[in-house]
């Protein structure tokens, strides 16, 4: 089979490492795998998979962008020329190219929703949701069958899955290699949170909660990982604090297995969440995880087995829940040897692959 990924760019972020993975599962299965997009720094990483890029103008955020019509007839003959079986689509934005390309070639073509749209008139009038649409959580099928009326048989559920052999619980010796890399203290309480800088993550609210947290355990060190339009914001809020001294900002970490060793906590207190693609590498390294009671992150975690929940942008109850973990290392360890059993369980990489795999055949058999 031979698969053809849209996407807008291949910067680190979630809907990135989703196509990695798929692409190299897809791989080794004997697919040839193809990606379009505007290009990006973890390009490199797909070419080493024996993976062909193209480059096309797809980075932007409006679905209807003069790049995304000329991705569309760049991309039109190479879908001949390589013999595309499938397309995959990943945003919004590759979702009207990709929906042109099948139009114009007769391929099927697939989207994953990745998260939750805003309801805008133009994704009523021009759906572009493809034969199949894969959702990332029970929660996604939801809001794409209330919010969007899609036809409840073409929505699929497939949630990311973790490589668990790519993470480990860090002894102590491994924590201490891995601060030191990154340039953290050997002895503080690390709270980290590895996400994009936008507001529907929350990092507002878990900056909010430090002050609290330090008057119980002044050794805390907040770890945030992650560039965006909030940085400024947040610094900001944290200047206003006086908490600088205990907030370090690191713009990215493409190592995230590395920089989960050096955490002892791991939050996500996102307002909206898809699924949490960090959240589960977390559980995956062993980390206690503190998230939003929102989304698919309750897919994630079950209160108190195997990992905390808290009312979405309440500081005050994050700061609770975290400095519980910090007090009750014992918790917090049968915490995360609970998080990391449920995903090696119930989150199985080849079980990604395999019903993508599925969904593909489906959608070439409903062709033929």
């Amino acid at each position: 089979m031979n698969i053809l990924y849209l996407t807008n760019h291949l910067n680190t972020g979630g809907i990135t490492q989703y196509l990695l993975s798929l692409s190299a599962g897809l791989k080794k299965r004997g697919h040839d795998i193809y990606v379009a997009s505007g290009g990006g720094e973890l390009e490199g990483e797909f070419s080493r998979l024996g993976i062909t890029c193209f480059k096309v103008p797809l980075r932007t955020k409006c679905e209807f962008a003069p790049g995304v019509f000329v991705s569309f007839f760049k991309l039109l003959p190479l879908v001949k020329i390589y013999n595309i079986d499938i397309i995959h689509c990943n945003t919004r934005v590759s979702q009207v190219a990709g929906c042109l390309l099948s139009k114009h070639s007769s391929r099927p073509y697939v989207s994953t929703c990745h998260g939750f749209f805003k309801a805008r008139l133009s994704r009523r009038l021009f759906p572009c949701w493809g034969n199949k649409v894969i959702a990332i959580s029970e929660q996604v099928r939801d809001h794409l069958l209330n919010d969007f009326k899609v036809d409840k048989k073409n929505i699929v559920v497939i949630n990311h899955g973790i490589d668990i052999g790519r993470f480990v619980r860090a002894n102590r010796e491994q924590s201490l290699c891995a601060r030191k890399r990154f340039g953290l203290p050997d002895e503080a309480s690390v709270v980290g949170i590895i996400a994009r800088l936008s507001d529907v993550k929350g990092h507002i609210y878990l900056v909010r909660a430090m002050p609290r947290i330090l008057q119980q355990h002044p050794d805390t060190l907040l770890w945030i990982i992650g560039c965006g339009k909030m940085k400024k914001e947040l610094t900001e809020l944290v200047d206003k604090l006086k908490i600088t001294d205990k907030v370090v900002f690191t713009p990215e970490a493409r190592d995230t297995a590395g920089a989960l060793a050096a955490m002892d906590i791991f939050v996500l207190p996102s307002l909206k969440e898809g699924l949490g693609l960090a959240l589960m590498e977390a559980m995956a390294a062993g980390l206690a995880v503190v998230g939003s009671n929102v989304g698919g992150i309750k897919t994630l975690i079950q209160d108190r087995q195997n990992g905390l929940l808290v009312p979405v942008a309440d500081s005050a109850e994050l700061a609770g829940k975290i400095s519980s973990l910090i007090a009750d290392p014992l918790m917090a360890r049968r915490l995360g040897d609970n998080a990391r059993e449920i995903i090696a369980s119930k989150f199985a990489y080849q079980s990604m692959i395999t019903d993508t795999e599925r969904v593909y055949c489906q959608c070439l058999n409903q062709k033929d």
